[in-house]
């Protein structure tokens, strides 16, 4: 039977349905796994109408295939009550109880990796979810894992050290221990998923210039080269710190296999420039398999079908491959997968 990839239909009143369903329009979407989509019936048909697709919405009971969308129903939403465009009380606790349900099924083995449309953090916090987004939410439903944040696309791949929180506190959190558990989280990363077996990870600097030996700021010697340093030593390919301003264009070109960059935007801002449309989000640390589109619920288009699935099925098929990829080799120091 065909891999079982569970897709969480976000917040009801974004784009994560109308994404699901376009998606779902796509027969080669069939040809990688078995997608079933975490949701509500009733949101999911209005995607049907809103889209003008031809595809039926059945449950997980039925057959599955080309002009079908098959739905774990996990809500029973009134799509009067929920409309386009701005996070409600009812789609928030339905979008929160779609990610604990199919990660569960992951924890359990029913399904082989969870792949997420878009969410609103204002939305999970008024769910009573004590979480900023996917990545963290998932780490705690997944027993507290260490975790990386990725965006990849097919020409270049970020990992950040800093992700959710405002630039003068990430700057605060910066460390060399933070920084080296997300280079090795990353190394085992893409040793078990990606099947490369020593990863060329470039670490951008913080600075202008990295720092233009100390003029511009010392973080790249107090902070960055230590972790570098520690990493190197257990045999992983890091090197930097890169200036920011010329790494992502040397990794566009093939020279590394993954830039880790310090904060949120540093990263993100190159990797959207690029890989806008097809762009994949990845949990790297956890147990289970995660990827996600990389956009957001996107309330100004939301409704007008005229979202675009292209992140969602680049997401889809990453999480088939990973899923079906044999464990690559251990990282150095004898650490498998990261937890």
């Amino acid at each position: 039977m065909p891999t079982k990839i569970a897709i969480t239909m976000g917040d009801p009143a974004g784009i994560g349905p109308e994404v699901a369903v376009l998606a779902h329009a796509r027969e080669d979407l069939f040809s990688r796994c078995r997608p079933v989509v975490y949701g509500d019936p009733a949101i999911l048909r209005r995607a049907v109408r809103v889209t003008g697709v031809s595809l039926a919405v059945v449950g997980e009971g039925e057959a599955t295939g080309p002009g079908r969308i098959t739905v774990a129903s996990r809500s029973a939403l009134d799509p009067g009550k929920v409309p386009f465009g701005r996070p409600s009380l009812p789609g928030s606790v339905a979008m929160a109880g779609y990610i604990r349900s199919a990660t569960q099924d992951v924890l359990s083995g029913k399904a082989a990796a969870i792949v997420t449309c878009p969410i609103t953090k204002e939305g999970l916090k008024a769910a009573g979810v004590p979480f900023p987004g996917h990545t963290e939410f998932l780490a705690h439903l997944c027993g507290g894992a260490d975790v990386a944040m990725m965006l990849a696309g097919d020409r270049l791949r970020v990992a950040l050290v800093t992700i959710h929180v405002g630039l003068r506190r990430a700057l605060e959190l910066l460390s060399p221990a933070l920084i080296e558990k997300t280079v090795r989280i990353t190394d085992a990363f893409f040793r078990r998923y990606m099947g490369t077996p020593s990863p060329r990870i470039a670490v951008a600097a913080l600075n202008p210039h990295a720092g233009e030996g100390g003029m511009f700021g010392d973080e790249e010697t107090t902070l960055i080269a230590p972790a570098i340093s520690a990493c190197r030593a257990a045999g992983i390919d890091a090197s930097g710190p890169y200036p920011p301003d010329t790494i992502f264009s040397r990794a566009y070109r093939g020279e590394f296999d993954v830039v880790v960059a310090m904060t949120h935007d540093h990263g993100l801002i190159p990797l959207k420039l690029v890989h806008f449309d097809d762009g994949v989000n990845v949990t790297m640390g956890l147990p289970i398999i995660r990827t996600s589109v990389d956009h957001g619920t996107a309330y100004d288009i939301a409704g007008k079908g005229t979202a675009n699935p292209a992140s969602l099925l680049a997401a889809v098929r990453m999480a088939a491959k990973m899923a079906t990829t044999p464990s690559g080799a251990a990282s150095p120091g004898g650490q498998g997968e990261a937890r």
